[in-house]
């Protein structure tokens, strides 16, 4: 055996110097390898309703809302009523869904409906104190967009990060401004770029999720965004494939013939493009998007979705290839 290995026209380091999830067979970095890494035990994310508007919806930028998004079909707390509950109450009910019988014991409290940075910050800010003082919860995440993060969201962010482990999730989508104008995003690249700097420069855990199969984009547009993404060192990466919802604008484009979802077997060429120009450091938090049978119209691939994970597998195997194979660092 050589000291190094070669794919992909280019060469790894000795295998005492590969990623830790290299060494463990892998052929990316998932979000359960980082979770057991940095907690030493299985964690799962409780999903959480700070009862947070939009400001792509109440009028702040605009009320047009997003082409794909429907809150109530992407938020079980929307469509079952439980938005009202108290966070403690709604930590508890998470830990009694997900908890396995107490198998697992540690969580993170995840803000996930709407834009978890948008409102009244003295109010936000004790609702993420609220979660992160329960024994169970070991960090919290947050999610929102990348125009939604002034300075003074980002510092008191940055001070729970001294008593917990905090995560920032921002909806960058794309890194192409056109691709940001047809999804109706109200915010170009730019808010993206300079968020995610000042997040970083925060020391804060950063994750982007992005979207495939936008229309107009091209397999060398995807690779931009990842290649974007990783040179501002983004910690992790959710990726969606852009789908139908019923009861969004979307669906009238799917209905007219004006909207066509990516093909299967392209997403997962996608995917691994993608990866392949990520950092090796980067963890991936997800792979397809999905949605609740009743609401999801098209593709129908999105409800076998570890079907799609394994085929995404198996094209890295046929490939030979892994995440951050044609990483390029700046020098």
């Amino acid at each position: 055996m050589t000291s190094s290995e070669e794919f992909s026209g280019h060469q790894f380091p000795s295998v005492t110097d590969l990623p830790s999830w290299r060494r463990a067979g892998l052929r990316y970095y998932p979000l359960s390898f980082y979770l057991k890494e940095r907690f030493g035990q299985k964690v799962w994310k409780l999903s959480l309703d700070a009862g947070c508007s939009c400001p792509n919806v109440d009028g702040t930028v605009s009320t047009e809302g997003c082409i794909f998004c429907d809150l109530a079909a992407t938020a079980p707390s929307r469509r079952l009523g439980l938005a009202s509950r108290d966070i403690p109450a709604q930590i508890k009910e998470g830990i009694a869904r997900v908890g396995k019988g107490g198998k697992i014991s540690a969580f993170i409290a995840y803000f996930q409906p709407g834009t978890n940075t948008h409102g009244d910050l003295r109010s936000l800010a004790q609702l993420w104190e609220e979660a992160a003082s329960h024994p169970q919860v070991v960090g919290i995440a947050v999610g929102t967009r990348p125009d939604a993060v002034p300075d003074p969201v980002l510092d008191v962010l940055a001070d729970l990060s001294t008593r917990t482990w905090v995560q920032l999730e921002l909806g960058v989508q794309s890194a192409h401004d056109r691709s940001l104008a047809w999804l109706r995003r109200h915010h170009d690249a730019a808010a993206s770029w300079d968020a995610i700097r000042r997040a970083k420069a925060r020391k804060l855990f950063v994750v982007a999720h992005i979207i495939l199969g936008i229309p107009g984009e091209t397999l060398a547009d995807v690779e931009v965004t990842a290649r974007r993404l990783a040179s501002l060192g983004v910690d992790g990466i959710k990726i969606h494939n852009l789908h139908v919802l019923r009861g969004t604008d979307l669906e009238e484009l799917w209905r007219s013939g004006q909207f066509r979802p990516m093909d299967r077997q392209d997403y997962i060429q996608a995917v691994v493009s993608f990866l392949e120009c990520l950092s090796p450091s980067c963890v991936i938090e997800r792979l397809v998007g999905d949605a609740p049978p009743e609401f999801l119209l098209a593709p129908e691939w999105c409800l076998e979705k570890t079907t799609v994970i394994r085929e995404i597998h198996e094209e890295l195997e046929r490939r030979g290839t892994f995440q951050g194979s044609r990483f390029e660092p700046e020098r």
